[in-house]
């Protein structure tokens, strides 16, 4: 390897160095302070938001023709979003996009279930923008409001230096309500069953699901414990 080789990979190093110190600072800042507001966007979710995927269509989905179209999602996701087995994930008031991405991540084989891979095969091109309209206009969901587990929040919330795991409220926003509609590449998530998320959780960890941005889920899961995944499944839920 020669000198200068050797000196790209420590500026990288140092580069990326800076921006995990960078970012654990804008996380504990905003855990400190009243979470009455966002929380300021880190180098890291702005790199993130270059990897947007430009090829989703931008056509805009009508709710109502949503409702007829999406019968068949409403056998498990619920009439209105919120399923009633905990692990089909609530449908209610996720971004659009993002639930056209899921669909068509299945359509694609980059995600797999053994139910949703032949359910999203039911659902054509020209209606996905409805049915996933349909779910994203429904009333949000959302949990019971209490604080929950303690370890979890703190990771929710503060992310864990020593781990290098990053915040989550970082990318899913106050309560796992979103960051906003426009970077629906990060999902709403609070308020989800516990089981669905401590699930997903496990199957980033173990590369079972890797369809998230970048890889970065699984970057974050493989860090946490069994003990870790429960305890932020547990407060997420409770959003």
């Amino acid at each position: 390897m020669t000198w200068a080789n050797n000196v790209f990979i420590v500026n990288k190093i140092f580069s990326a160095g800076l921006t995990l110190i960078s970012l654990f600072i804008v996380t504990a800042v905003y855990a400190e302070g009243s979470g009455s507001i966002s929380p300021p966007r880190n180098p890291l979710v702005n790199e993130l938001l270059t990897l947007r995927d430009k090829s989703i269509p931008t056509k805009i989905g009508d709710p109502i023709a949503g409702r007829e179209k999406s019968q068949l999602c409403q056998g498990c996701h619920g009439e209105f979003g919120i399923s009633s087995t905990r692990l089909i994930p609530k449908l209610a008031g996720q971004y659009s996009q993002y639930i056209e991405k899921q669909v068509r991540n299945y359509w694609a084989g980059t995600r797999s279930h053994q139910i949703m891979n032949a359910a999203a095969a039911t659902v054509n091109e020209a209606d996905l923008p409805d049915v996933a309209a349909y779910f994203a206009r429904q009333t949000r969901m959302i949990g019971d409001g209490s604080e929950g587990n303690p370890v979890g929040k703190n990771i929710y919330l503060r992310g864990e230096a020593s781990k290098l795991i990053l915040a989550c409220v970082n990318c899913h926003g106050i309560k796992g309500k979103g960051l906003d509609p426009s970077i629906s590449m990060f999902p709403v998530i609070g308020g989800q069953h516990s089981d669905y998320i401590r699930k997903q959780l496990v199957d980033f960890r173990g590369r079972s699901r890797t369809n998230s941005p970048n890889g970065i889920m699984n970057t974050i899961a493989k860090e946490l414990t069994d003990a870790e995944i429960d305890a932020v499944a547990d407060y997420v839920s409770r959003q």
